[in-house]
Parts: structure tokens; C-alpha cells; sequence
């Protein structure tokens, strides 16, 4: 019978861990090598900014600026961040808006990366959603295949979304089904490259 208590594991005195140190990067110049599976993801990395107009039969138009960080950390997928503030007439802004982090990851077949991707996304209002897309050229295109929400979430129940490369510019358009609508547009923008 050993003498160690249970309840007081080893790793419960040890000493303070040092920061996290392993390199994550949304500029190919720096950081970890790109992983190759991620090769045809390429173009979508870095740090962008801009533009865009929401709307949904359940609320009024509105103008939105976006910031949306894609990086790596050299392991076969990419990390997806995203938020939101809302901007009056004159584009000051208004209030923060939505956010969204998740990850976006090729399907393996036999050890290689094929067109097909499969991405996570979660916001901070209580919905996870899991989305089976497919990579043509620079173009991304996603549909949920699962929508999970917690008790206080509004109920949104399935989402496309429409991500492409045009003009060294990052263009989406997003529709969502909720509050008992079929799927709709919701929020469209465009992106600059600032970073990467």
C-alpha cells in the first residue's frame, strides 16, 4: 500500500511553470515552420481588418469594423479570432460586437490534407458551432453540420459562411438561421491584410 496521499498529488507543491513556450504566428516570417497540410491555407493567414454590414429579419441593419487573426503553431491547423465593434454613422466606434475563436483544420486522408475542412467555432453568448467546408482555390465555404447552445443562448440552429482571397483582400459573407428563420443573410465585410 503506498504511503502518498491521493488528495496531495506531486505537481501540487512543485514550482511555478515558466510562460507558455512554444511560438503561435499569423506572419509566415517568424514563428514555426508552416505545417504542410496547411499549405493551401496559406493565404488566409495573418492579421486583417476592416469593414462590413449586419443585419437579420429580428434586428435593424448595422455597420460594423472587424478584426480577424488567423495563425498557426506549426501543428496541422489553424487558430481563428475574431471580434467585432459597431460603428455609428460617422464610423466611430459604438460598442464591442460579436466574438468568435475556434479552429479551422484540413482533412487528413492517409497523412495528406485534402480540400475538405472542418472548423469549430464558439462565441462568448453560448454557441458553439461545427462547420464541414471545402477549399477551391482561395475560396472557403462552410455549413454547420452541429449547433450547440447553452440554456441562456439565442437560438440559432444552422449558418453558412463564405470566406474568399479577392485582391489580396479578405471577403465573407455569413448566414445564420435562428430565432425560428430559415437560413438568412447576416453579416457580410471586407478585410485588409495589416499583419503577416
Amino acid at each position: 500500500m503506498s504511503d502518498e496521499n491521493p488528495l496531495q498529488p506531486p505537481w501540487l507543491n512543485a514550482p511555478p511553470v515558466e510562460e507558455y513556450p512554444y511560438e503561435e504566428s499569423y506572419d509566415l516570417r517568424v514563428g514555426p515552420k508552416l505545417h504542410p497540410a496547411l499549405d493551401g491555407l496559406l493565404p488566409y493567414i495573418g492579421l486583417w481588418r476592416g469593414r462590413g454590414k449586419g443585419g437579420f429579419p429580428t434586428i435593424e441593419d448595422f455597420d460594423y469594423a472587424q478584426e480577424i487573426r488567423i495563425s498557426h503553431d506549426g501543428r496541422p491547423f489553424l487558430h481563428y479570432e475574431s471580434r467585432a465593434w459597431l460603428l455609428d454613422e460617422q464610423s466611430r466606434p459604438v460598442r464591442p460586437a460579436g466574438r468568435e475563436v475556434g479552429w479551422w483544420r484540413p482533412v487528413m486522408v492517409d497523412g495528406r490534407s485534402t480540400d475538405e475542412l472542418e472548423a469549430l467555432l464558439t462565441t462568448p453568448t453560448g454557441v458553439m458551432e461545427l462547420h464541414l467546408g471545402k477549399r477551391t482555390g482561395t475560396q472557403v465555404e462552410f455549413a454547420t453540420d452541429a449547433v450547440v447552445r447553452t440554456a441562456t443562448a439565442k437560438e440559432v440552429t444552422g449558418g453558412h459562411r463564405l470566406f474568399g482571397i479577392v485582391d489580396g483582400a479578405l471577403l465573407y459573407a455569413q448566414e445564420m438561421a435562428a430565432m425560428g428563420h430559415p437560413l438568412s443573410p447576416h453579416l457580410s465585410a471586407r478585410l485588409v491584410r495589416v499583419g503577416g
